[in-house]
């Protein structure tokens, strides 16, 4: 490891002139996204090959990783409509499950990488379906995995971004929550605070991916104490934009970048200690870019 690059252990050298360097103890892409990730660059066609590979949709949300995949020759398919023929992969984050039924009708191979802790959310949906519940989906309205979420919710689901939101639902009876995998353990909490006394009954699943706590914890602890942070991902990534929001709280100077040529010099003019963290959608060769980068604006 590079002297000015500490593990998170390591306790900040002192003011030399030159700022030290802290990766985050969580960082980077979670098991689902390189899961994800592997299924995709295996299906991808070989030299010579004129086989058509698509993913429906972004299969993670990293335009950096998107035309890194387009490189390998595979495409992106927007609906099945683009994918006439070959390889369909399903997304980390999901579908509703008439997609997949309508690839295999079309007659197209089918490589689903749903996270497997996605789905662990929709058989928790599907079950309380059964029990009677209505179902509540914790998340963000129109975003990728909640769609896919609400195709095992049953009919009548909803789904709730904030306490603000569940306050104006009409809610009554048996009430099911259960939580896209990337929100917060506090926005999970004021949401449930909000709905028990309006209910007879709240069963609470909480399907938060432990991997998404463990990078939020590491991330404002890290923002606590360093003077900069850079968060690194797509700005179109959900898990990665409340990673900012996080260290945000904690650091005045906090930049959310998805590239290392998008970094500063100013950035870092009179840092100390300059904290990096990661969203769970980019890769580790991501992270080392952009410490290589910083390592030369702080020359």
């Amino acid at each position: 490891m590079d002297e000015n690059v500490m593990g998170t252990t390591a306790a900040a050298s002192d003011w030399d002139g030159a700022p030290t360097i802290e990766i985050a103890a969580h960082a980077g892409t979670c098991y689902g996204v390189q899961r994800a990730l592997d299924m995709a660059l295996a299906a991808a066609p070989q030299a010579g090959e004129s086989a058509q590979v698509h993913t429906l949709g972004p299969l993670i949300h990293n335009p950096i990783v998107v035309s890194e995949l387009a490189e390998a020759g595979i495409g992106l398919a927007e609906t099945l409509d683009d994918a006439a023929s070959g390889t369909v992969i399903i997304r980390a984050h999901g579908v509703v499950p008439q997609v997949i039924d309508a690839a295999h009708d079309r007659g197209l191979t089918v490589v689903d990488a749903t996270c497997p802790y996605v789905k662990k959310v929709h058989v928790a949906a599907e079950r309380l379906v059964r029990e009677g519940y209505h179902v509540v989906v914790v998340g963000e309205p129109g975003h990728p995995e909640v769609e896919g979420i609400l195709g095992h919710a049953g009919d009548d689901a909803q789904v709730v971004s904030c306490a603000a939101d569940a306050d104006a639902l009409p809610l009554k009876g048996k009430v099911g929550l259960v939580v896209q995998t990337t929100q917060t353990a506090q926005n999970l909490a004021e949401v449930v605070a909000a709905i028990t006394p309006r209910v007879q009954e709240l069963r609470v699943i909480n399907t938060i991916c432990a991997a998404t706590s463990e990078r939020q914890q590491a991330a404002a602890a890290l923002a606590n104490r360093c003077d900069c942070m850079v968060v690194v991902g797509g700005k179109n990534s959900g898990n990665t934009r409340r990673l900012a929001q996080i260290c945000a709280d904690a650091c005045e100077h906090t930049h959310h970048i998805e590239e290392a040529s998008e970094l500063e010099a100013a950035w870092f003019a009179s840092t100390r200690h300059i904290g990096i963290t990661a969203g769970a959608s980019t890769p580790q060769e991501h992270i080392e870019r952009a410490v290589a980068r910083i390592k030369e604006l702080c020359r």
